[in-house]
């Protein structure tokens, strides 16, 4: 079963990438009048696998200098899910001072993986699983003085006893609504039809936020959306991916709240916590082909 896993996340991967993009869902007159009771949309930006360890041109720290200053919404603050323990990312000392940089900036410090690669949790002993979560958790309240409430699994794949593990160490499952699909593999790290992936992945969402599927947190539906800040591609390119997200929302006949990003540490976490998976049985919406690959593996 896990070589399937491994070859169904390498198909996935693929396939995000072959620019096989289908046509954004039709919005219909009755989506649109429905759309009309619901509140405007706030986008909640995630960055995974960081902070980047690079001593040339950090493209983390390219992201938060963008993020601070861009010319859709300066100030906006993220939530980053860190490889707290990774040599190329948390696990050196620029990595370190990097995410130190991050909290200072107000954005949300949140845990990925404390394990020496990309490793998913559910192949993890449960000595081990335990072991890295308490690392990971250690690793953050060292910087932030408190434990980690997030936690997004890697290729957001969980079960049971996983999911178990992160209740018992305080941490709540964050998924995504909108991936860029800018996961580096095999040295292609660019997004060729990023803004027609956005602009799908997006129709599908407005029609669960049509149907009065998603919370409603401090008058805005936050829309989870996420990136990879390790990606040189994305640093390059995240002031047009935030245009592309305001774009996306105008085309898909979503409003935006007036502030269309978080710009306030608490406000954002609470947007979080309330978009966290509430139990390992609950259904998941995942982009792309992800509930395709997890559902057979668990089959």
């Amino acid at each position: 079963m896990k070589s399937f896993a491994i070859a169904s996340a390498l198909l996935a991967l693929a396939l995000s990438l072959s620019g096989c993009i289908s046509a954004p869902i039709t919005l219909t007159p009755q989506t649109e009048q429905r759309l009309q009771a619901q509140a405007p949309i706030r986008f909640l930006l995630t960055f995974d696998d960081g902070p980047s360890a690079s001593g040339y041109n950090n493209p983390t720290r390219s992201v938060m200098a963008d993020l601070a200053n861009n010319p859709v919404l300066p100030g906006i603050k993220a939530v980053f899910f860190l490889q707290t323990e990774a040599s190329r990312s948390g696990g050196s000392s620029r990595g370190r001072k990097t995410m130190e940089r991050e909290f200072a900036a107000g954005h949300v410090l949140a845990f990925h993986t404390a394990t020496a690669f990309h490793t998913n949790h559910r192949w993890l002993s449960d000595a081990e699983l335990e072991r890295t979560l308490s690392q990971g958790a250690a690793d953050i309240a060292a910087i932030t003085g408190v434990s980690p409430t997030l936690v997004r699994p890697p290729f957001w794949n969980y079960d049971r006893r996983t999911f178990a593990a992160y209740q018992r160490h305080g941490m709540k499952v964050l998924l995504t609504d909108l991936s860029a699909n800018d996961g580096k593999i095999w040295g292609f790290n660019a997004s060729p039809r990023r803004r027609e992936n956005l602009i799908r992945q997006l129709s599908v969402v407005r029609e669960r936020i049509a149907l009065g599927e998603l919370p409603t947190v401090d008058g805005v539906i936050p829309v989870v959306v996420t990136f990879h800040d390790i990606n040189r591609y994305t640093a390059r390119h995240l002031q047009e991916y935030l245009q592309i997200l305001m774009d996306s929302a105008r085309i898909d006949g979503l409003k935006t709240a007036a502030e269309p990003f978080y710009t306030d540490h608490a406000a954002l976490e609470r947007a979080a916590l309330a978009r966290t998976v509430k139990q390992a049985s609950e259904e998941v919406h995942l982009p792309g082909v992800w509930n395709w690959v997890w559902d057979a593996d668990s089959k």
